[in-house]
């Protein structure tokens, strides 16, 4: 069957594009696309430049990196004529969108590091803006996006950087079609399909193009729903359901004073959406102020880091009550003191109670008929049913909106919930769905790998295993056999659940008794040296500690003493117990936390929840600021997000809303190893899980939610290894393959081999005896996998473009335990001592595990080389590690001269910036690296050039810094 080409493709896709406005133009090169972006920036702003105005324009077109020219394109920009008239050209106009002008290109040529044409470009104002790539029908998706990513590299800096200002990309094959933001780190898991209101997807690319393309919805998604991170300065744009969402909750405030609620599942991004939402509302004429209402101190100051991520500035959170009610009035001042008069205030229900219903009601009186929107973030929880009343009767021109990923429903709304209410009598109708398992199918949220352990055998009969909540006595729960036994097994499989710790896991704990006694079980057996797992917990208390767990979040109102003792001796030895705790950390972590101070306690939650935030960041330090495990009650269990946490281990009883919010903390996308969010249940919760997941979606979305028995993925696996047979019947057939098109099959099925095996892996079931290979002969196909790796990374200092650029290799898959050159050095050790026959074996182990593993493969040269020359000469065993330092740090330096005697380099310069590159994690600009050169080159090569030393910067670093220590 013949396949519809490539070709045929982009020219239909023009000729739609033609029938829904855009304008066609010819540019085959960069000159045609400045002349046609003068041209088409004097229509738009009705004037005329003279050339050497708009070289003034170009010149500040050209300056910045994408996240930069985002906020140009966005931004008017101010000069002086030629005549000494000052003035203004805009590049794009948010308000009206439809003003703007549209273009449809194909086959632009660039020509930076390599010369690079583009399928489909869409030009607005003459900018080009989308930038679209197809391949042809049943070419893998992945192709595209990679295509684009060696662009972003390889020649959309050129030619005044005008591609940078690319917003969008479109990936298709005609049959899927997918749309993404211009964000050079993020993975092809960040690309999205569009879809209707109803979230039917839209894949194929005719309807894709009428739907998303059409220049008023392009306009409207270029003007409103591209964010600008300022965080991780990268943009960022809206998925479908969080777009119908805003646009449903804008209209209701345009044509209505009807309250409403948004049901978006749990890890589907309701922040960036309530945040869209309410930057929106904050424009309107009509409404007063936006005030987003959240239950907890813990999610105040989350909810506004992510707010002040997405826009610096927009919020600022309210230290206390009177800060809250100065805010209301217009009053508030920054912390310098100086006036802020802001639209959007993020405050708690707490506060906000006391606002309206304590002594400050005189002071907010004048403002009781303004047009107040209340956004209430996960409004499934019951104190919103108190407040909402209070709200209605206070303001009286107010409108909520609630964001929930589990609404309250009659099934599930608890008695002390003012009789039973739900979320749809607090806020009316429900104006948008996005359930769990609309989330999974589009990949926008992980499936769940739930697995339980068995902790007690039957007395009298031994053949049966029972769950602790067959048993549900209190006193089995306080045991110290059983809370051992729970330990210990949480020991013996974190590594395999985390990927040797790579990811962090949270333990849910039925009280705050239970929290202290697993922390000191822990604590004792770290002592002991039975792991080296990092742990915290957290938790606070009030007057009335009877209830162990309800004060399980932090004060609302700044206090002396987080954990001040009331009168109990209780009271009094739980904050003893935890000022022992947070002391622990201190001393791991080099900080001054303590309970005896609110601000500092504060800090202690804020400094947990930025470790497990940030160790997704390319610049966090894993080896010194990871933590493995933090134990909870309720805290974090609810609205904490953190994409490197992947396991929950849960010793409590949940249900419903409860359940699903808590393993919701772990599946957050990330990359192709985080294939599911691991669930570790050492209760009987599987009726309760089936039953939330039937309240939250459907019946039948049971085996859509949970990942499939272990069997079935060991099925899958064979199904991969036998079509790995056919390719290559052995890992040496690898050598045989006479094309990169057999090159290429062999990289897709045996990846298609890796991703079984991640899965596998992280069962605790999982043997290799039950595989049809073994790990040596997986080790050995791996090494020919990345002997092609290398080749594709060689091959991209030529010319000649390989089809296996395209191909991703996704070497996170290749998963090992923590190997780094201490480990090596302890091997070099036993290879010195051995004086047998053996020792041959061992030293090719070494060089082997050296083949197999990605961050030390660059370094086998260097330490085969020590192995031959070097360790031969060494007498005591003890002074390896000392002589492999000298070894190294001689390499070191030699390798340095040599990059800056091949490209004339000043090396101290050269040297402070590699020491700038690594303490950072932020790739040098251009400009700093040709500083460090003895002559500036033209600007012809300069780019060339910059790309050529940044990549040898780049793998100096690889080599001799990265990996070496643990």
């Amino acid at each position: 069957m013949s396949h519809q080409s490539e070709l045929a493709l982009e020219n239909n896709l023009i000729q739609q594009l033609i029938g829904l406005g855009y304008q066609p133009v010819a540019i085959p090169d960069g000159d045609t696309l400045v002349s046609n972006l003068k041209t088409q920036l004097e229509g738009f702003n009705k004037t005329t430049y003279t050339p050497k105005e708009f070289d003034g324009i170009l010149n500040h077109l050209a300056k910045g990196n994408v996240f930069d020219k985002a906020k140009t394109l966005r931004d008017r920009f101010s000069f002086t004529k030629e005549n000494g008239d000052i003035a203004y050209v805009q590049f794009f106009d948010s308000e009206n969108w439809n003003t703007n002008k549209f273009q449809v290109t194909n086959q632009v040529t660039q020509e930076g590091s390599f010369k690079n044409r583009y399928d489909v470009t869409l030009l607005v104002n003459g900018l080009p803006l989308v930038q679209i790539e197809l391949k042809r029908r049943g070419i893998e998706m992945k192709e595209a996006f990679n295509q684009i990513n060696r662009y972003q590299k390889h020649s959309f800096w050129s030619n005044h950087g005008l591609f940078q200002y690319v917003q969008l990309f479109v990936i298709s094959n005609g049959g899927n079609t997918k749309y993404l933001a211009n964000n050079a780190l993020q993975s092809v898991k960040q690309t999205f399909f569009w879809a209707d209101a109803t979230n039917k997807n839209i894949t194929e690319l005719d309807a894709f193009a009428k739907a998303f393309l059409n220049p008023d919805h392009l306009g409207k998604m270029i003007a409103h729903y591209i964010v600008i991170n300022e965080t991780h300065k990268i943009l960022m744009v809206l998925r479908p359901y969080q777009y119908f969402a805003t646009e449903a909750l804008i209209k209701q405030v345009k044509t209505t004073t009807e309250n409403a609620y948004i049901w978006h599942t749990t890890g589907s991004g309701k922040t960036l959406t309530s945040f869209k939402t309410s930057q929106i509302l904050m424009d309107l004429p009509e409404v007063y102020k936006v005030v987003f209402v959240v239950d907890r101190k813990d999610l105040d100051y989350q909810t506004m880091k992510e707010f002040n991520a997405f826009k610096a500035g927009s919020v600022d959170s309210t230290d206390n009550t009177t800060s809250l009610v100065n805010q209301f009035l217009g009053k508030h001042k920054d912390k310098k003191g100086h006036a802020k008069d802001s639209d959007l205030i993020i405050t708690t229900i707490q506060k906000l109670n006391n606002a309206i219903s304590g002594h400050y009601r005189s002071q907010l009186a004048p403002l009781k008929n303004e047009r107040f929107v209340f956004i209430f973030d996960e409004c499934h929880r019951s104190q919103f049913g108190e407040t909402h009343g209070r709200i209605t009767e206070f303001f009286s021109g107010s409108q909520l909106f609630g964001f929930t990923g589990t609404p309250i429903f009659a099934d599930n709304a608890s008695k002390n919930d003012l009789g039973k209410r739900t979320t749809k009598d607090l806020f009316g109708n429900c104006l948008h769905k996005y359930v769990i398992t609309d989330a999974i199918r589009d990949e926008n949220v992980l499936r769940f790998g739930i697995e339980y352990y068995r902790v007690f055998k039957h007395k009298n009969k031994p053949q049966f295993d029972l769950m602790v909540e067959d048993i549900d006595k209190k006193e089995v729960f306080d045991d110290p056999k059983y809370i051992e036994s729970v330990t210990n097994y949480i020991i013996t499989n974190h590594d395999r659940k985390t990927f040797s710790k790579a990811y962090s896991a949270l333990f849910a704990v039925s009280s705050i008794d239970a929290a202290m006694a697993y922390y000191e079980m822990f604590q004792q057996k770290k002592a002991a040296g039975e792991h080296d797992l990092r742990i915290a917990t957290i938790f606070t208390y009030g007057a009335n500690e009877d209830a162990f767990d309800a004060q399980d979040y932090l004060p609302d109102e700044e206090l002396q003493q987080a954990a001040e003792p009331q009168t109990a001796y209780q009271s009094s030895h739980t904050r003893d117990k935890l000022e022992g705790f947070i002391q622990d950390y201190n001393q791991m972590y080099n900080t001054k936390f303590t309970t005896k101070d609110g601000k500092l306690f504060e800090g202690y939650f804020k400094d947990i929840s930025k470790r497990l935030k940030e160790r997704e960041k390319i610049t966090f330090n894993d080896e010194k600021d990871r933590l493995d495990l933090v134990i909870v009650v309720n805290m974090m269990l609810t609205g904490f997000d953190a994409k490197k946490v992947n396991t929950l281990y849960v010793d409590k009883n949940l249900k419903q809303h409860g359940l699903i919010q808590a393993f919701s903390r772990t599946n957050r996308i990330l990359g192709e190893q985080k294939s599911q969010g691991n669930i570790l249940c050492f209760r009987n919760l599987k009726k309760a899980t089936d039953d939330a997941i039937t309240l939250f979606s459907n019946k039948d979305a049971i085996e859509v939610v949970i990942m499939p028995e272990y069997e079935d993925v060991a099925k899958k696996f064979d199904e991969a290894f036998e079509g790995l047979k056919e390719i290559t019947p052995t890992y040496q057939s690898v050598n045989d393959l006479e094309s990169e098109v057999e090159e290429a099959a062999f990289v897709q099925v045996f990846r298609k081999l890796m991703r079984n095996l991640n899965v596998l892996q992280s069962y605790t079931d999982f043997n290799w005896e039950d595989l049809p290979l073994d790990a040596q002969e997986f080790e050995d196909y791996k090494g020919k996998y990345l002997d092609l790796y290398d080749k594709v990374k060689r091959d991209t200092q030529k010319v000649k473009v390989s089809i296996l650029d395209d191909i991703d290799f996704e070497l996170e898959l290749i998963h090992r335990d923590r190997i780094n050159v201490a480990y090596i050095i302890t091997l070099l050790a036993n290879l010195k001592e051995d004086k047998t026959t053996g020792a041959a074996a061992k030293k090719k182990a070494i060089l082997d595990l050296l083949g197999g593993d990605v961050k030390l493969r660059s370094k086998r040269e260097l330490i085969e080389k020590f192995i031959e020359e070097n360790l031969p000469n060494i007498k005591d065993t003890d002074t390896i590690e000392e002589a492999f330092d000298t070894y190294w740090q001689e390499q070191k330096i030699l390798a340095l001269g040599k990059i800056c005697e091949d490209e004339n380099l000043d090396k101290a310069q050269f040297k402070a910036l590699i020491d700038a590159y690594i303490y950072s994690g932020q790739q040098p600009i251009r400009d700093d690296v040709f500083k460090c050169l003895d002559n500036r080159p033209s600007i012809l090569k300069a780019r060339s050039i910059g790309e050529r030393i940044l990549d040898k910067m780049k793998n100096f670093v690889e080599v001799f810094v990265e990996g070496m220590r643990a």
